[in-house]
């Protein structure tokens, strides 16, 4: 990793220098390009205009498929030599908490994943879902539309799963629906078979899936040479267009998805965000989807702050964020607190793509 020089030993650059921490490797590796290309994007739209602070902006990579710790270390770095003015990115919940702690309070951090919700930390703003918002009201859309109310969760085993597969178990027993089971299985997990057949013990009406990347890709596979695709229904608020594509057309019969974007979502600002997209990278660009987009989101709503506050100082952009609104892919968003707060939509695959089936206002 290279550290952008500082000029004179004074924090003040030319440039604001931004660290993208995104995974290039292992079971979330899969969303890397979406994300490095529409985090570009953000950046080349921001300095063909007048940039911000009247200074371009750079992004500076950083591997987010390491170790937390490892991950911080390099981000603590970075800001102890004054050569980054703010973190964003897509990455896991784990790396998030290790970065929150060097940034906290010194840097503004802008956080783009879909998430468990209740972050604190002074500087940190997100745009990501949160289970309250995104997957329960999901469940209980599969609940009306397909009966489903015998639900089992199948996650990785880290913070995010883990406390989603919490919240949808209070939410599952307020319905008086309790589920039927909850298995947390290793990241880099490639044999489902013990959680398949949980799902045919237990009788399991829907699975709630919440397996990152190659793994979701690998129990969709799995699942679906069981024989289970078409008569057990899954939801994710975690698959996205590079896991249907590795999934195989096959495997992807019966799995829903909730999102603040999609792809397909037929709105005119999404619609006008996937025109520029290719015209920008071309047919062969890497996949847009809701992970990519959380880039290009995260990244925005960055430009939003600074610029209302006048000012890359936390406290300024702390007040900054007090009922700040902006149109983006996903349509009108509102901050609340340090929370962005958007429609979520409901879609299911079908082949290789998905179709947008219902939309949840935002509260």
């Amino acid at each position: 990793m290279d550290v952008p020089p500082v000029l004179g030993g004074d924090r003040r650059r030319a440039t604001i220098d931004i660290a993208l921490v995104v995974p290039r490797s292992g079971s979330a590796g899969i969303y890397g390009p979406s994300c490095e290309a529409c985090a570009e994007l953000a950046i080349t739209d921001l300095n063909d205009t007048a940039g911000l602070l009247s200074r371009p902006v750079r992004l500076l990579p950083v591997d987010g498929s390491r170790p937390p710790a490892v991950v911080a270390a390099d981000i603590a770095r970075l800001v102890a030599a004054g050569a980054i003015d703010a973190v964003t990115g897509w990455h896991i919940s784990p790396v998030r908490q290790a970065v929150a702690k060097v940034t906290a309070g010194r840097i503004p951090y802008v956080y783009g994943p879909l998430y468990e919700g209740g972050e604190r930390t002074p500087g940190l703003f997100l745009t990501g879902e949160t289970p309250s918002r995104q997957l329960l009201p999901a469940m209980d859309w599969m609940t009306a539309e397909y009966g489903v109310d015998r639900w089992i969760v199948i996650g990785n085993d880290y913070v995010w799963p883990k406390e989603t597969g919490a919240a949808a178990r209070l939410h599952a027993r307020s319905q008086g629906r309790p589920l039927v089971d909850e298995m947390y299985l290793p990241l880099g997990t490639e044999d489902f078979s013990a959680a398949i057949k949980q799902v045919e013990i237990t009788g399991a009406a829907g699975v709630v899936l919440l397996l990152v990347g190659g793994d979701g890709v690998a129990f969709n596979r799995q699942f679906a040479g069981a024989g289970l695709a078409a008569s057990v229904p899954r939801l994710s608020p975690h698959v996205e267009e590079n896991m249907l594509l590795a999934s195989g057309y096959g495997s992807n019969d019966g799995l829903f998805a909730a999102a603040g974007y999609f792809e397909a979502l037929n709105t005119s600002a999404s619609m006008e965000f996937a025109a520029h997209y290719y015209r920008h990278f071309g047919p062969a660009a890497p996949a847009l989807n809701s992970i990519g987009e959380s880039c290009y989101e995260a990244i925005t709503l960055l430009i939003a702050l600074v610029r209302r506050a006048g000012s890359l100082r936390i406290a300024e952009m702390t007040t900054a964020a007090e009922n700040l609104t902006y149109v983006s892919p996903r349509g009108e968003v509102r901050m609340r607190g340090n929370q962005l707060n958007q429609d979520i939509y409901v879609a299911e695959a079908h082949g290789l793509d998905f179709e947008v089936r219902d939309r949840i206002s935002a509260a």
